[in-house]
């Protein structure tokens, strides 16, 4: 059965976001803490952009609520194509981007490069401009999601204070400038109300990095180990607060549900990393129990979140 929504209202940091982004957001923040949403992030080089997808439901006779995709290596019309079908079929769409360095830089290695962030930040220099040009060309299918309806867990500039990303090797400062200035050019300039920001940190969990409750809508950690990471969990909720949901947005071992309850790493949502993580760090056999325990949100038990629309 589809999960009731509750009544009270949750905001975004964005008051003009559309009435789809506030009715997935309410969702997430009315369960959070009482159930955790599945996920899976998606590969798109072993044949069918749905390996994953087909495995879990293999396996499971289930789908997650929550499907991964990344603009890695451009694949902007791809990505927004199934964001719009995963819509349809009544999920919910999270996005990253392995951001190739500015101004034209493109794929996972070129992610990992080192740019004068200084420079970037300068609006006066060409390295801005191209940067700004980079940010903008997402924003276009970002756009294209907004008018089709489909509200987006924007999740950019992921694992930042692992600063193994060129977005992070700046430090603290220049991360939370680069933060807002992508806000403000989403928000503001191009008018996406469709996204729920999601500001993603890795492992480590350094302090300093926060850019500020007025940019960011959920914040989350993540790691490859296994458990159910409850130290992250409370070190996440010791810089944000008790209130903000806390997300898993990446793992490989799925933290079992019963241990998640227990220990009270109250995470909003669960993300499986593509290919040999999901494969090769869960049994067929675990990935079942996992999505049908009933504390685990799986696409089924969503709610039809355009009939509250």
């Amino acid at each position: 059965m589809p999960e009731k929504v509750p009544a009270k209202t949750y905001h975004l940091s964005n008051p003009h976001a559309t009435r789809e982004a506030k009715v997935v957001y309410n969702y997430i923040s009315s369960m959070y803490g009482n159930q955790i949403l599945s996920g899976q992030q998606e590969s798109t080089w072993h044949g069918s952009p749905d390996y994953e997808i087909d495995y879990i439901k293999n396996a499971t006779g289930k789908l997650p609520a929550i499907r991964g995709l990344d603009f890695i290596g451009e694949d902007f019309e791809g990505v927004t194509k199934r964001s719009v079908e995963w819509w349809e079929m009544g999920g919910i769409v999270s996005i990253c981007w392995h951001w190739g360095t500015p101004p034209d830089g493109v794929g996972y290695e070129s992610s990992k490069g080192t740019i004068n962030l200084s420079e970037a930040l300068d609006e006066d220099t060409v390295l801005h401009r191209g940067m700004i040009a980079q940010m903008d060309r997402a924003a276009l299918e970002l756009k294209k999601l907004q008018a089709a309806g489909v509200p987006v867990l924007w999740r950019p500039f992921h694992e930042f204070d692992g600063a193994w990303f060129w977005w992070g090797k700046g430090g603290p400062e220049q991360f939370k400038r680069l933060w807002r200035l992508m806000y403000d050019q989403y928000t503001h300039h191009h008018q996406l109300n469709n996204l729920i920001w999601v500001l993603g940190y890795s492992g480590e969990i350094k302090n300093g990095w926060y850019p500020g409750d007025r940019y960011v809508d959920i914040a989350g950690a993540d790691t490859y180990a296994t458990g159910t990471q409850i130290s992250l969990y409370e070190k996440v909720t010791d810089i944000v607060g008790t209130e903000m949901p806390v997300a898993y947005h990446e793992c490989g071992p799925i933290p079992n549900p019963d241990n998640l309850i227990s220990d009270g790493a109250k995470w909003a949502w669960f993300l499986t990393w593509h290919t040999i993580h999901i494969k090769e760090q869960n049994t067929q056999e675990y990935i079942h129990q996992v999505f049908n325990h009933p504390y685990v949100v799986t696409l089924d038990k969503l709610p039809d979140f355009n009939s509250l629309i």
